[in-house]
């Protein structure tokens, strides 16, 4: 890791408090991503807020956010967005065939037409950072403006949490043992 996490006295008991608890959610020791931003309260704290209102608070089913994350992390080759969000992935109704179709995109079949979309449109958004008209005119035929709006928000959130994974080295955490 180029940034190790925090202790408490380097991210403050309630950035503490709070990856503690989010890492019992999780099963995991509290998440390596929480305790290194964290090291930088104020920008952790505004960080922490768009974020929730993208996942778990979007508009998008969390089946369908669950999918573009994970796509993303594919794509970015990104194992701690991957890990992560397999496990809450598999909360939110994705199977394991859902995982393995995943990394072969929004060509692989059993797909919706939806959920081929989605994935299509985030994969325009990984290699060409835009949409064509086609991708967009098939986006808009499942999403209103809203929720096309946080598609986009979206994957260019997870997009830029690889970069800072990837650049800063954190590491996965470790599975809680089960008691």
């Amino acid at each position: 890791m180029r940034v190790a996490p925090g202790r408490r006295r380097d991210v403050g008991l309630g950035i503490w408090a709070f990856a503690g608890l989010a890492g019992r959610v999780a099963g995991t020791a509290p998440p390596n991503l929480f305790l290194v931003l964290g090291r930088h309260r104020r920008l952790f704290l505004g960080w922490l807020h768009f974020a929730g209102r993208l996942m778990p608070g979007g508009r998008l089913p969390r089946r369908e956010t669950e999918l573009v994350i994970l796509r993303v992390a594919h794509l970015r080759a990104c194992d701690y967005e991957r890990e992560h969000h397999q496990r809450l992935g598999a909360r939110a109704g994705l199977s394991t065939e859902d995982f393995t179709r995943i990394a072969d995109g929004p060509a692989a079949p059993g797909w919706s037409p939806r959920e081929r979309a989605l994935l299509a449109a985030t994969d325009l958004l990984h290699h060409e950072r835009d949409l064509d008209d086609d991708a967009w005119t098939a986006l808009r035929e499942h999403l209103d403006e809203r929720e096309t709006i946080e598609l986009t928000l979206l994957v260019g959130h997870y997009e830029m949490l690889a970069t800072a994974i990837t650049t800063l080295r954190i590491e996965p955490e470790e599975l809680r043992q089960r008691r």
